[in-house]
This record gives structure tokens, sequence and C-alpha cells, in this order.
């Protein structure tokens, strides 16, 4: 028995490579599609995300790479890295907006026009693709009109290229018009609606569709799904890019500088501190920020300090946070809703910040009108005994010890209660206290 053990593990091994190397093989041949989402605002991590997709699904031959879509807009450099990705992509590419009750609006109805297939779930919108920076109405009209034409150039291009209503596509840009799935696929803005990703993949099968590197028949009916995640790099940049977290990160920034410079030596809060500076940087950066409102954050945090270092009863603070919230509001008033800071959390941080001040500065105040408890100018108001006679000088005996001193009034007899009104040196000025 022992001597056969060795031949029935190689059988073993033998008949588990015939039934499970034949499925490997089918699997790693069997087509598949890859998918990656894009829920949220355009940023330069979306972007970044979707170029890796593209060429991951190129290096890999996927079928087609889906672009799952949720999102308000975002920022046109990013929109731009993306649509360029899919205009140039050697893999077939698909904009789905999904799922129900999702939207593709603003640089989302560009990037819809870029792809080769798009598609919408049903109870899904498009449209609103006026540029966001000249919604804010920061620009004069000429740059207005620039902007505007080569945005209405840019989505036509991208209209004819794949074969779509350039008509609407100018509407779009030009007066923000919005349309339901349903009208879409009859104006020939998007090529059909699925009710699912599965669905969709179903209807796609067996299209020809035109890339960089010629045209390819799609085999996606039963097609495996594999999704394309956000790396950890991508997913920090992500959260980083939201103006919330920016102002968080900014105002971490200034206490942690505020209590370097009250307490010098401490370093931690400081090292905090501009390490919080560094990423809130960073975090506006991937937006336009206002140049008024980031002075009057740094107004504020003048004041404060200042507020710490001078008594000032809390007016330098009261200044420093009226300056603190307009500063705040003015930080993002270029951009649209959906790319400012929201009012409730600065509202939340100032009353945070008042409150913290207020408390320090009444502590302050009321350190500084407290009566004194240690040492010689604690002696002042105590009350002693006169051990020698005080004609003028003498010894008195205050709080358990002995003390030269003198008064400046009539003699005191030894015995006699004694009240401290000044200290001269290392001698106390004395009067006599009344008895008890």
């Amino acid at each position: 028995m022992i001597k056969s053990l060795p031949r029935m593990c190689l059988i073993g091994a033998l008949i588990f490579f015939f039934f499970a190397m034949p499925s490997a093989i089918v699997g790693a041949d069997a087509p598949f599609v890859n998918v990656v989402r894009i829920d949220g605002v355009i940023g330069p991590a979306m972007a970044r995300y979707v170029l890796r997709a593209v060429s991951r699904a190129a290096r890999e031959n996927a079928q087609a790479l889906v672009i799952e879509m949720d999102t308000p807009g975002g920022l046109m450099k990013s929109m731009d890295d993306i649509s360029k990705a899919l205009l140039n992509s050697p893999v077939p590419t698909v904009v789905y907006v999904y799922p129900s009750g999702a939207r593709a609006a603003s640089a989302g109805v560009f990037i819809t026009y870029a792809a080769n297939i798009a598609a919408m779930a049903p109870t899904t919108h498009l449209g609103a693709a006026h540029p966001v920076s000249i919604a804010t109405g920061t620009l004069d009209k000429t740059e207005v009109t620039k902007i505007t034409n080569d945005a209405v150039a840019e989505i036509r291009g991208f209209a004819i290229r794949r074969g779509r209503n350039s008509a609407w596509a100018e509407q779009a840009v030009r007066q923000s018009v919005s349309i339901t799935d349903e009208e879409a696929l009859r104006l020939h803005v998007i090529d059909l609606i699925a009710n699912s990703p599965r669905d969709l993949l179903a209807k796609i099968d067996g299209r020809n569709v035109p890339t960089e590197v010629g045209s390819r028949r799609l085999v996606t009916r039963n097609a495996r799904i594999v999704e394309i995640p956000m790396d950890l790099a991508e997913g920090f940049l992500l959260v980083l890019s939201d103006p919330n977290v920016g102002f968080v990160l900014m105002t971490i920034a200034i206490y942690g500088l505020i209590f370097e410079l009250s307490n010098p030596g401490s370093v931690f809060p400081g090292v905090i501190g501009v390490l919080a500076l560094l990423l809130a940087l960073a975090s506006f950066a991937a937006i336009e920020i206002n140049v008024a409102g980031l002075l009057f954050i740094a107004f504020a945090i003048v004041l404060f300090i200042a507020d710490i270092k001078v008594p000032s009863h809390g007016i330098l603070t009261a200044g420093g946070i009226a300056s603190f919230i307009l500063g705040s509001l003015l930080l993002t008033q270029n951009q649209p809703p959906f790319l400012r800071i929201s009012l409730t959390l600065i509202l939340t941080i100032a009353v945070l910040t008042a409150a913290f001040f207020i408390f320090a500065v009444g502590a302050g105040i009321r350190a500084q009108t407290r009566k004194i408890q240690t040492g010689r100018e604690a002696l002042v108001g105590a009350i002693g005994i006169a051990r020698r006679d005080l004609a003028p000088s003498g010894t008195v005996f205050v709080q358990g010890e002995l003390w030269s001193a003198q008064t400046a009034g009539d003699a005191i007899p030894a015995g006699a209660r004694v009240r401290v009104v000044g200290i001269n040196g290392l001698r106390l000025e004395v009067c006599r206290a009344e008895e008890p």
C-alpha cells in the first residue's frame, strides 16, 4: 500500500490537470470587457484613472472599455485628457450613463461624444455643456466668446467623427440644453438605451467599431466583465481634489501654525501645520481659487496670532473670524456649485474657531485680572505680625517667613497686626492692619 502511494498521487494529479487545464485555457482566451466608473466630479484623479484603464485595456486586448458615468461635470483640462484618450484608443470605447437617475452634464457630454459608442440607462439625462468658467461671470465678453466657440468647435468635431447629432451638441454648449435618454436616442445623440451593463453588452455585440488601429468587430454578448478599480494614488488624489477636503486641511494648517508660533519649539504642531498646508495647496491647485479669498484668510491668520500676543480683549479675534468667513466664501466663488466649499462647513469651522479663541482670550483676561498667587508680588495685601517694633524699621512675620519691614506712618509696636502694601527690594512696606 505504501509503495503504491506515489503512483496514486501521480494519477490524481494527471486527472486534475486533465479536467482543470482546458477550463483554465478557455477562461484565459474568453472575451472580456474592462469597466471603469466615473462617479462624481471629473478632475485630475479621474483623468489619470481613465487613461490608465485605456492603456490596460489595450495591453490586455479587451473587447471594449466601458465607462459607466454619473457626473455633474468637471475641469476642462481633465475632460480634454479623457476625450483625447478615447479618440485615440486602439480599443473600442463605450460611455454608458448609468444607473437610472444618473446624468452626464457639462464635461460628461464631451466625453460621451468622444466615445465610439454612447449609451444611456432609462431615466437618465444628458446636457448642460456650457463651459463652467463662463457661468461664473468672471470673464469679459471677448473671452466668453472665444471659450464658447472653441468648445463648440471641439464637440462638433467629436460629433462628426462619431456620426452623431452635431446641431444638438452645439445647443448643449451655447444654451446649456439637456435631454432625457429617450430624446437623446430619437435625436441620434446616443446610439442605444440599455437597462443594465449586461444588456448593454448584448446590444453592442457584433458591431463593427472603427478604432485607431482599424475596424474591430465586438464580441461582447457573453463576455466577462472585468472591473478596473482605482489604485491607491488615484483614490488619494480623488479625495484630495474635493475642495471641502482642501478647506479642512487649510484649517488644520492654520491651527498648527498658530500653535507653533504661540509656543515656539513645540515642533509637532508646526510639522502638522506645514504638511496640511502643502496638501491644501495641492488640493486647491486642481481648481481655480480666488486670490482675494486667499488674502482674506491670510489676514485672518495674522489677526488670530496677534490676538494671542496682544491683549485686545477679543477685538482682533472678531475681526479674524469675519475675515476668515469672507475669505472662505470668496475662495471658490468662481466655480460651479459642485466645486464650491460647503457653506455649512465654513460656518461650522468659523464657530469652532471663534469658540476656541474666545476661550483662549477669556482665559488670558482672567489670568491678567486674577490676584498673583506666587512670588514676592503675592505678598502684597498679606497680613502678618510685627515681631519687633517698627519705628520705622523692624521685623515682621508674614506667610511663615521673617521679613525686614518698614512703615511710612506711625510706629507699630511688636505683636500688632500689619498689612503688606508694597515691596522695596528685600524689604516690605507695611501699615498697621485693623484688628479682626
